[in-house]
């Protein structure tokens, strides 16, 4: 049968990427407690397009990550993304894979234990030009209060429940756990699963006590990764979902340590 994809293309326009997006695959992740996790991720895999190709063949990316069923790890990301430029003659591929990870958090007082999701990327890429290339992106609830409420309100202040986004490249293994701590760790309070009443009445106050805007939020994870030595870059965002305000709240930093 007539190959459509490998005919020629006269524009002379090459393609950055090209490929498939939202595979839904297995995958194993290291847990810093369990040893290993298996997951659902979301799974985007590109190559780039010589100006001269018409097309890329699509099944040949599904037929590598197939060759990877439930062995698609940080560990390997950077065979398959070999593998992806052998089979696909290109002098680049990129690989995003986005799921959720699990961890087993007890309440502050009473110790109840549930699972909380924490919403993780990992983005690779291998140029032939610029080398091989990992970002980890994860995205962290927090709660916060608002010190100017708390400042001027007769009986309270206004609370609300955030994200934080990190997005990092590191010089060596780190584990997930350890920056969704250190995360967690620069809000006025951490969220839950599980709360009972007395864990109810400890958050609620140790928030109060730490009123955080985003800007402190992001300058206090900032501060902790300029401390780290292994991180070589790091971008850090925090959304404040607003209670009292028809807008969210929006603060950014980008540091690149290199």
């Amino acid at each position: 049968m007539i190959d459509v994809q490998s005919q020629k293309d006269n524009r002379q326009i090459p393609i950055d990427k090209v490929g498939v997006k939202n595979i839904r695959y297995p995958i194993t992740v290291r847990d810093k407690e369990n040893g290993f996790q298996q997951t659902v991720a979301s799974i985007n895999m590109y190559v780039d397009l010589p100006h001269d190709h018409k097309g890329t063949h699509m099944s040949r990316f599904i037929e590598v990550l197939s060759e990877y069923r439930r062995k698609v790890t940080l560990e390997n990301l950077n065979t398959i993304l070999d593998e992806l430029k052998n089979r696909l003659d290109a002098e680049s591929a990129h690989l995003e894979v986005t799921f959720p990870y699990f961890i087993t958090k007890r309440a502050p007082v009473t110790q109840a234990e549930g699972l909380m999701e924490y919403i993780c990327t990992f983005k690779a890429s291998s140029k032939s030009t610029k080398g091989r290339d990992l970002v980890i992106e994860l995205r962290v609830p927090i709660t916060t209060v608002c010190p100017c409420s708390k400042e001027i309100s007769k009986y309270g202040a206004h609370n609300q429940r955030g994200e934080v986004r990190v997005t990092f490249r590191f010089k060596k293994f780190i584990w997930i756990e350890d920056i969704i701590r250190l995360v967690e760790e620069s809000g006025s309070a951490e969220v839950f699963s599980v709360l009972k009443r007395d864990d109810e009445k400890y958050v609620t106050e140790k928030s109060f006590e730490n009123p955080m805007f985003v800007e402190d939020v992001v300058r206090e994870v900032a501060r902790k990764l300029e401390a780290d030595p292994n991180i070589t870059w790091f971008s850090v965002d925090s959304e404040n979902f607003e209670s009292i305000h028809n807008h969210s709240a929006y603060a950014y930093i980008e540091r690149d340590k290199a």
